[in-house]
């Protein structure tokens, strides 16, 4: 029955084996981690032996571990990743998440291989091309809406992987060159100088300053809580949580958070969606998404788009809960707010007198400022201990001959009752012994007691074969493990176009084969190997700064006096870094284009 129903799958991010831990604890279904190099987080490198120790943890719960190799990759290292590979393969890893096509070419086992986010999949037609060339499962691009993503599910057979939580890129994922064209730091290398993060001054066609030191750039963080079912029906089956870079406290309030969330959905729709790994977590904190780091939130273009406040424009600090009575607030809690010049303030409590705050250190708060909790110490110590448990449900039968288990992951075992019985002089019911599996993964569900009435086993014996049926139930579930493999490749398969710029990252020489070998017929290196400094496109978003600021073009209620302030050709800048900016109403996208790097 189950193998009927559609898996649904949260993916939570790990920045290293202790994270990922505590993501599967929390009730994660897939973790995703960086390996020792190529993982597009450079200071998220695990080892092989780490990774391993996560591998054999997951597949406890038959939750996988999906290994990010994501970084473009140049032509002197692919003998390092295809060896990484068959080293990741021989661990136990599921899938690898790439973005480079060159891995399609190299010499590699049949790890199965999911198309990361940074290969920008927008369209059905790219999708399905992803999938005929082998790719087991396709992330797709943040910027899509909900119509957008329903059309792709409807049109490809391999599980879609979208992000529901977390950081947004402000370009298209994998076609940001802007840090580096102007820092030498590549994105798709796993460098990102997050330069969309920074303060940019905002100049009209007349040369004049309209918007100073504003984070233009800079998204607020996504949230799709709130369209999860609607995700859920359009078709996703992996719902992905950012964070590859975030501590062990956020990954469990969020993981826990969506946990709850697509559980209940499952438990509305019993007849159509089931989880994709097994055990019930078991969670000491109440669940809270504004609790853990944010920028505030947005659902992006998940329901169409808006006419603004998809940006954090005063800072790209977290903004924390909205606090509503700060009489809730404690000593050692941290707030922020935003003064009079509309600059972010960020103060530690010492207490709270008559519903006033005082503070580590002097402040003024504007009259009507919303206040902001970054900091709440109650919630980091509950946060700081162990939080969740993870079991398995096992059902257990004993009768004359021996013992029968069989747990919710469907594996089923049975050992002999190879001990001395006696004639019971005093009744002695097993089921206590076997309840005792504190210190395993598993928890008493059913039991089934078919001894004969005046049958005694000792409990020593009991205990011993309590331990000997664990053990076994263990050792059943890595024998009977089912990995996902490599699909075929489609020779035929035909790429999307015929021609290929810099954004389209091919950095080595079996990339370029590949894409050859599926008609692409021009290609033009990326950039972090053809070194162009000139005036080019390096970020596209469908994000635009004029709708942001509410001076869209195509929006006839703008008052003159705001067409006139933002008139074009627009520009920012951040120190010595100048960035043109040109709208595409057409598509509703904008690009903005570096002057060159450190250009005046």
């Amino acid at each position: 029955m189950k193998n009927t129903l559609r898996k649904l799958e949260l993916l939570a991010p790990a920045a290293d084996k202790n994270v990922a831990i505590q993501a599967i604890l929390h009730g994660a279904d897939a973790v995703y981690i960086g390996g020792p190099s190529h993982g597009a987080r450079s200071k998220a490198a695990n080892s092989v032996e780490d990774i391993a120790e996560v591998v054999r943890f997951a597949h406890k719960f038959r939750a996988r571990v999906y290994v990010t190799l994501n970084t473009l990759v140049y032509e002197s290292e692919i003998k390092e990743v295809e060896a990484l590979v068959h080293e990741m393969y021989r661990i136990g890893v599921d899938a690898l998440i790439v973005q480079d096509m060159s891995l399609l070419r190299m010499k590699l086992p049949p790890i199965a291989l999911h198309a990361s986010t940074q290969c920008d999949t927008r369209t059905v037609k790219k999708a399905k091309f992803l999938e005929d060339v082998g790719f087991s499962q396709i992330v797709l691009a943040r910027e899509l809406s909900l119509a957008e993503i329903k059309d792709i599910c409807h049109n490809v057979s391999v599980p879609v992987e979208c992000f529901v939580h977390g950081a947004l890129c402000v370009s298209y994922s994998g076609r940001c060159a802007a840090s580096q064209v102007e820092l030498g730091r590549s994105a798709n290398r796993g460098q990102c100088a997050q330069m969309c993060r920074m303060p940019y001054s905002l100049r009209n066609g007349r040369g004049e300053i309209v918007e100073k030191d504003k984070h233009l750039l800079s998204l607020r963080d996504f949230n799709a809580s709130g369209s999860l079912r609607e995700m859920i029906l359009a078709g996703v089956s992996s719902f992905k949580i950012e964070g590859r870079m975030k501590d062990a406290d956020y990954v469990k309030n969020i993981t826990a958070s969506y946990r709850a969330q697509i559980d209940s959905i499952i438990a509305e729709f019993p007849d159509k969606f089931c989880r994709s790994s097994y055990g019930e977590s078991f969670i000491e904190f109440t669940p809270k998404l504004d609790k853990s780091f944010n920028r505030g939130f947005t659902d992006y273009f998940l329901n169409g788009r808006k006419p603004s406040s998809m940006a954090s424009l005063l800072t790209p600090k977290s903004m924390g809960e909205v606090v509503k009575d700060v009489n809730i607030l404690n000593n050692g809690d941290g707030i922020s707010f935003f003064n009079q010049n509309g600059e972010y303030v960020g103060v530690g409590v010492n207490k709270v007198e008559k519903g006033r705050i005082i503070g580590s250190r002097q402040f003024k708060l504007p009259r009507g400022a919303e206040i902001h909790r970054t900091l709440d110490r109650q919630w980091q110590k509950v946060m700081s201990r162990d939080t969740a448990q993870r079991k398995v449900k096992v059902d257990i039968s004993v009768d004359e001959e021996g013992i029968t288990a069989c747990d919710e992951r469907g594996v089923m075992v049975r050992i002999s009752l190879d001990v001395s019985k006696s004639e019971a002089h005093n009744v002695m019911l097993p089921r206590p012994i076997f309840e005792k599996l504190g210190g395993t993964i598993y928890v008493l569900n059913n039991f089934e007691n078919k001894l004969l009435p005046q049958t005694f086993i000792p409990a020593s014996q009991l205990t011993a074969l309590r331990r000997r049926l664990v053990k076994e139930l263990d050792l059943a579930n890595e024998s009977t493990y089912k990995f996902d493999y490599r699909r075929p490749e489609n020779k035929e398969a035909v790429y999307v176009s015929q021609s290929l710029d810099s954004r389209d990252n091919v950095a080595n020489s079996l990339a370029a084969s590949f894409y050859r070998d599926h008609g692409v017929k021009n290609i033009i290196s990326a950039v972090e190997v053809n070194r162009d400094r000139n005036r080019q496109t390096v970020m596209t978003t469908r994000y635009c700064l004029r709708r942001e600021l509410g001076c869209c073009l195509k929006d006839k209620s703008v008052s003159p006096e705001k067409i006139k302030r933002y008139a074009g050709p627009l520009s920012i800048s951040t120190g010595p870094h100048i960035f043109d900016l040109e709208f595409d109403c057409a598509r509703c996208e904008m690009n903005v284009l570096s002057r060159g790097k450190n250009s005046q």
